[in-house]
């Protein structure tokens, strides 16, 4: 698969700190492989706590290659506001997909199947996954 047609990833979360480091360290463990499009979506325009439409579909655009994207969310409004951008039908890319993983380790395992290829359907079953993930 291309660099054009890489599947990109949001990480959409109530804090726009969260967000940008949870993209920093999935980008840092793809071992080398493709640039993933990752984009962080968090907090409000204004810098405070929160979810931003506008962010989301703002991210979501910019990372956009035609292969699909993933988004993952952290919490219940991050979740619900994606929902409804969904639910709107024109506001994010028509291959955007909510993915219900854990918002940590879903992010690296999205962003790692993405550098290795994978395709929407794999980045999510990656993603999903992460569920399974036992720390004990």
């Amino acid at each position: 698969m291309s660099d054009d047609r890489t599947v990109g990833v949001v990480l959409v979360s109530h804090s726009a700190e969260v967000a940008a480091a949870v993209a920093e360290l999935a980008r840092g463990l793809t071992g080398g492989g493709a640039a993933v499009p990752v984009a962080a979506a968090g907090g409000t325009e204004g810098g405070g706590l929160g979810t931003s439409a506008e962010l989301i579909c703002a991210a979501a655009a910019s990372v956009d290659r035609g292969a699909g994207v993933a988004v993952l969310a952290d919490l219940g409004s991050a979740v619900l506001t994606v929902k409804a951008l969904l639910a709107e039908g024109d506001e994010l890319p028509d291959t955007a997909r909510l993915v219900d993983a854990p918002f940590v380790e879903g992010a690296v395992a999205a962003v790692v199947t993405a550098a290795a290829g994978g395709d929407l359907d794999a980045v999510e079953a990656a993603a999903a996954d992460a569920y399974t993930y036992r720390k004990v």
